[in-house]
């Protein structure tokens, strides 16, 4: 027996390689929305920040974000069809579920355009719960979890942003922590995940492994 039960995912930069999709999206973004402009250094800069410390950075409001949100989710929808998995993923989830733990996946991302990326990988996910909130990832972690009568103690969520942490530590669930998304690994390694991940090989092996 694994320790987890349960594996919650998020989506973008975790199972689907989105950065190149997001830096492409940005500044066009940016300007639709009046928010201050970045150069493409800054860009970088900006994944070493927690999601509050971009907002303030890029001087997105409270009122702006839900419009903000909506609009990215439908430009995600649009280019779902030229987004792809990150190699190994389908493999990775394969072999979780031959482990006995199930997979959720909890996105901010619609879920049109998360099933449509994931394609017959699909039949792999136990429970979907998309289209949170950005700072309200861990209501859905708990009720992922108490639908599938599984313990806070036995879920393990994963993603690769800071914001992700945060969420599992306010539904007192662990946190995996994955370097290759948004977030540089060093900026997830601060905010204290459970475990970091720096590679799908890495966390596989250790999610296989750990008692």
């Amino acid at each position: 027996m694994t320790r987890y039960r349960l594996a919650i995912f998020d989506f973008d930069g975790t199972l689907a390689d989105t950065l190149p999709w997001f830096r492409a999206s940005f500044h066009d973004v940016i300007a639709r929305f009046g928010l201050k402009p970045v150069t493409a250094d800054e860009l970088e800069d900006l994944r070493g920040l927690s999601a509050r410390e971009i907002m303030a950075r890029l001087g997105v409001s409270t009122w702006q974000l839900p419009a903000i949100v909506n609009d990215m989710r439908k430009r995600k929808l649009a280019a779902a069809g030229e987004t792809s998995l990150f190699s190994g993923i389908p493999e990775t989830l394969t072999k979780l579920q031959r482990l006995g733990i199930q997979i959720a996946i909890v996105s901010s991302d619609s879920e049109a355009s998360v099933r449509r990326v994931l394609g017959p990988v699909t039949t792999l996910v136990t429970r979907f719960d998309c289209g949170a909130a950005i700072f309200g990832k861990h209501w859905k972690f708990r009720r992922v979890a108490r639908q599938l009568g599984v313990k806070p103690s036995e879920t393990i969520c994963i993603g690769d942003e800071i914001r992700d942490i945060e969420a599992a530590k306010a539904a007192e669930m662990d946190s995996g922590a994955v370097a290759w998304g948004y977030a540089l690994p060093s900026a997830l390694q601060a905010a204290g995940p459970t475990h970091l991940f720096n590679s799908i090989e890495e966390m596989i092996e250790r999610l296989a492994t750990m008692k």
